[in-house]
C-alpha cells in the first residue's frame, strides 16, 4: 500500500513467508485465510500490497494458465496487488529443518537461475501499471560453500539479468533482482557486498558478458546491470552484523548499488551476556532455522553459525554483547530478559523519512511459528497488522 500522505516513501507490504505453504493450493489457502483481516485493519479504503513468497513448486504450478488465473482472481476480488516476491527460500520453509538448506540451490546451480527466471515472469504478469517489481534472493551462496563457486555465481546472475532485459523488452515491465546480504553468507557485510558488485557484477567483464548475451551496447549493458541488479537490505541482518545504519546505506549509494527492497525486521539483542540471560535465550534455539549470532567485545566481532554454538561458548562470552538472527515482531523493543534491535530499525526508518532508501518496504517476521509461546498471544493476522501499523506510525512522524 502507499503510505498515507507520503507517496514518495514507496510501497509497504509484508512477506507471506510467515504463512506455511509450499504448494500453490497451500499458498492460496494462506492468502484467503489472512489477507482479508489484514486489509480490513490497515488498508480498508485502498488496495493492499502483498509481498508474495512462492516456492519453486508453487511457481511452477502458477506457470499453468488455470492456476495463474485463480491467483489473479483472488487478487482482483480482494483488492490486493503484488509488487515484490521473496525468491530466497526455494523449497520447504516451515515445519521441518531448514537451517543452511535455505540457501539451496545457490546461485552456482542451474535450478536457482531457472526458478528466479520463472518468478520474474510471474511478477511481470502481476505488476500493476506504473510499478516496477523486485525479487529478493540468496546472497550468492552459504559462505562455507563459496570456494570454487564465485565465478559461476556471477555468470548465472548475469544470465538472469539477460532474462530480465528480454522480459522488459517483451512486456514493458521492469523486474529487478535484489541480493540479500545475510550473516555467514558470501555477501555477509555491506563492505563485502559492495566489493562483490564492483568486482563481479558491475565490472567490465560482466558488462561484456551481458552485451554478448543480449546484443546491447556496452553502455546499455552497464545500465541494465545497474538497473536490474541490486540489494535487499534486511534490517535484521544488518543489525546482527553491527552495521552502522547511516554509513551502510551511504556506502551502497556511493557505489551506485540500488536498494531494491528494504526488509523491515528486528533481531534479538543482549547488551551483556550472562548465565541467566543465556538460559532464557535457549527458548530461541529451535531446530528449524539458522540463528546466526554475532558477538561484540571491545570492538571485536566473533561470529557463530547458530545460537547453539554461541551458547556452548558462554564461558568466554560473559559480558559481551550478542545479536542473534531471529526475526521478532518489529513492534517489540524488549522481550523480558533481553532487547531487540528495534532501535536500529527506527534509525533506518528515520533515514527513509528524510531521504527514501527504497521504493519497496516489506515487513518480514517469518519466524512467527517458532517464537516462544508468550510472544504469540494474538493471532498471526493481528500481529502482521500491528507491525504494518507500527511502520506507518514511525514513517508518519
Amino acid at each position: 500500500m502507499r503510505l498515507p500522505g507520503r507517496p514518495e516513501l514507496g510501497q509497504l507490504t509484508y512477506c507471506t513467508n510467515i504463512h506455511a505453504g509450499e504448494s500453490w493450493p497451500e499458498v492460496r489457502d494462506g492468502l484467503h485465510a489472512h489477507l482479508p483481516a489484514i486489509k480490513a485493519e490497515v488498508a480498508p479504503s485502498q488496495p493492499l500490497g502483498v509481498g508474495l513468497r512462492l516456492s519453486a513448486a508453487a511457481a511452477e504450478a502458477l506457470a499453468e494458465p488455470e492456476a495463474f488465473a485463480e491467483l489473479r482472481q483472488l487478487l482482483d476480488d480482494g483488492g490486493y496487488y503484488v509488487f515484490t516476491i521473496n525468491g530466497f527460500p526455494y523449497g520447504t520453509f516451515h515445519g521441518s529443518r531448514v537451517k543452511e538448506g535455505a540457501y539451496r540451490p545457490d546461485w552456482s546451480e542451474p535450478a536457482r537461475l531457472a526458478y528466479s527466471n520463472r518468478l520474474a515472469d510471474l511478477l511481470a504478469a502481476l505488476l500493476p501499471d506504473g510499478l516496477d517489481g523486485s525479487v529478493s534472493t540468496v546472497p550468492g551462496t552459504f559462505k562455507p560453500w563459496a570456494d570454487g563457486r564465485v565465478e559461476t555465481i556471477a555468470d548465472n546472475l548475469i544470465a538472469h539479468v539477460a532474462h530480465l532485459v528480454r522480459l522488459r523488452a517483451d512486456s514493458g515491465r521492469t523486474v529487478t533482482l535484489a541480493l540479500e546480504p545475510e550473516p555467514c553468507c558470501l555477501l555477509e557485510t555491506i563492505a563485502e557486498t559492495v566489493a562483490f558488485f564492483e568486482s563481479a557484477l558491475y565490472a567490465p567483464a560482466a558488462v561484456a558478458r551481458l552485451a554478448a548475451l543480449t546484443g546491447l551496447s556496452p553502455a546499455e549493458a552497464e545500465a541494465a546491470l545497474r538497473r536490474h541488479l541490486g540489494v535487499c537490505y534486511d534490517v535484521c541482518h544488518a543489525a546482527v552484523e553491527f552495521e552502522d545504519p547511516a554509513a551502510s546505506v551511504a556506502a551502497l549509494r556511493k557505489a551506485g548499488i540500488p536498494i531494491l527492497k528494504l526488509q523491515l525486521s528486528s533481531a534479538l539483542k543482549v547488551a551483556s551476556v550472562d548465565a541467566a540471560v543465556a538460559e532464557r535465550l535457549r527458548a530461541f534455539d529451535e531446530p528449524v532455522y539458522l540463528h546466526q549470532t554475532v558477538q561484540r567485545r571491545h570492538g571485536t566481532l566473533t561470529r557463530y553459525l547458530d545460537l547453539a554454538e554461541a551458547l556452548a561458548a558462554l564461558d568466554d562470552a560473559v559480558g559481551s554483547e550478542w545479536r542473534t538472527h531471529f526475526h521478532v515482531p518489529i513492534f517489540l523493543a524488549d522481550m523480558e530478559a533481553f532487547a531487540t534491535t528495534q532501535d536500529f530499525l527506527r534509525e533506518i526508518l528515520a533515514l527513509h523519512r528524510r531521504q527514501p532508501v527504497s521504493e519497496h518496504l516489506e515487513v518480514e517476521t517469518y519466524t512467527w511459528d517458532v517464537l516462544p509461546a508468550q510472544y504469540r498471544e494474538v493471532g498471526v493476522s493481528a500481529a502482521i497488522a500491528r507491525e504494518l501499523a507500527w511502520v506507518v506510525q514511525e514513517l508518519g512522524q
